[in-house]
């Protein structure tokens, strides 16, 4: 749910229901076809992201919180305040706020111009 004077931040994709994401910044990188993408994530108590993957790599942060965060054919992860995270190109992920507080992430999106930043598996 954007608020009036972030709607221009948020990114358009397939998570943009059900979570908050407000995009940071947005540049070219020094290589062909990539670009870095910088979003601030929320995800409520309780909410899940569904599984999903980007079209590159996720590097991310968690900022607030506890978030679990299931990879595909890696361990589950209980990510809290201050930990770090790779999700690697296009591998399927789901996080999950354990609470009692909103989970906020930073990530940091190395991806292909044009395509969308997340995509849900279905």
């Amino acid at each position: 749910m954007p608020s009036d004077t972030d709607d221009q931040a948020q990114p358009a994709d397939a998570l943009a229901a059900t979570l908050k994401r407000t995009e940071v910044q947005r540049g070219p990188l020094s290589t062909p076809g990539r670009e870095m993408v910088q979003v601030r994530t929320e995800i409520p108590v309780g909410v899940a992201s569904g599984w999903h993957t980007h079209p590159g790599e996720e590097v991310g942060y968690l900022v607030a919180g506890t978030v679990q965060m299931e990879i595909q054919d890696h361990p589950t992860l209980i990510l809290h305040a201050g930990e770090g995270f790779l999700i690697p190109l296009r591998v399927p992920h789901n996080a999950t706020d354990l609470g009692p507080d909103t989970g906020v992430m930073l990530s940091t999106y190395i991806v292909e111009i044009g395509q969308p930043i997340a995509a849900f598996i279905g």
